[in-house]
């Protein structure tokens, strides 16, 4: 990076202090601790979330610090991070609010669509001084990126219902980024507008007449199998089991989402052929 690039900022615009191997970080954002494990940055983690569960091994020995909406403030306190990295969706603002309070650089990220990550590896490439391993994952989401939309542009488009939760049912606005994930490969969310980022909704919705398919993420709600038949019965589609990291985890597991989403969308048009 030369000196005439400015370097990155979060979410809101803010530029925070690059130290390198001298950052004490707390990630309370399980896709973005994944990242920073995978930017050979396990040893800079001070600590975590109980959701944070990927690298398993890696993490062992990274104290948690409470869940993404209930943080323990005293506990990251005493870990006295330089750097807490959060997330507009899944931590609530009064807790970055909070921690900014004592925490020298709060992160906030936000990635809307999956080429937004590009920009979180050129952040945590420069906070923290990874810059080779930023730019190969870079290179490696371009690439899925391109395999993505490959898929999606060789096959008819189809209007999808993918469901998050179950009493109520729930699915996503196509502002989110799951909705973005999925329509790189060609599926499109329903319903086209909504108030609400994650709506809920009843099966008698008229909007649903336009659903193809119908997906059953495995997060946050865990579908599984036996609630295959019963979508099936409640909707008349084609029902499908999907892994939800593949759609809502950004970070470097949106590469390997991006490939499995390609995969999986092509796998059910030669079924149906």
């Amino acid at each position: 990076m030369t000196s005439s690039v400015l370097p990155p900022t979060d979410a809101f615009g803010q530029h925070h202090a690059a130290l390198g191997c001298n950052a004490r970080i707390v990630s309370l954002v399980p896709s973005i601790t994944e990242l920073l494990c995978d930017l050979g940055l396990t040893d800079q983690l001070v600590g975590r979330t109980g959701f944070c569960i990927h690298p398993r091994e890696a993490l062992r020995r990274v104290p948690k610090v409470g869940g993404t909406k209930d943080v323990k403030l005293d506990r990251i306190r005493d870990l006295a991070p330089t750097h807490v990295i959060v997330n507009v969706d899944e931590n609530p603002r009064p807790v970055a609010e909070a921690l900014a309070a004592f925490v020298p650089n709060v992160v906030v990220t936000h990635p809307g669509v999956p080429e937004d990550n590009r920009g979180l590896y050129a952040l945590m490439g420069h906070l923290f001084d990874c810059w080779p391993a930023a730019e190969a994952l870079t290179a490696a989401l371009d690439a899925a990126l391109v395999e993505a939309r490959a898929v999606g542009a060789s096959l008819p488009a189809e209007s999808v219902l993918y469901l998050i939760w179950r009493e109520p049912w729930m699915t996503v606005s196509r502002e989110t980024y799951i909705a973005a994930t999925l329509a790189t490969v060609g599926w499109h969310t329903l319903p086209r507008e909504a108030a609400e980022r994650y709506p809920s909704f009843d099966w008698q919705a008229p909007w649903l007449d336009g659903v193809q398919r119908v997906l059953l993420s495995t997060e946050p709600y865990r579908f599984q199998d036996k609630h295959v038949a019963e979508v099936t019965a409640l909707c008349g589609r084609s029902v499908q089991l999907i892994d939800g990291e593949w759609t809502s985890w950004y970070g470097s597991r949106a590469v390997a989402g991006l490939r499995a989403l390609a995969a999986l969308r092509r796998a059910l048009a030669d079924a149906r052929a």
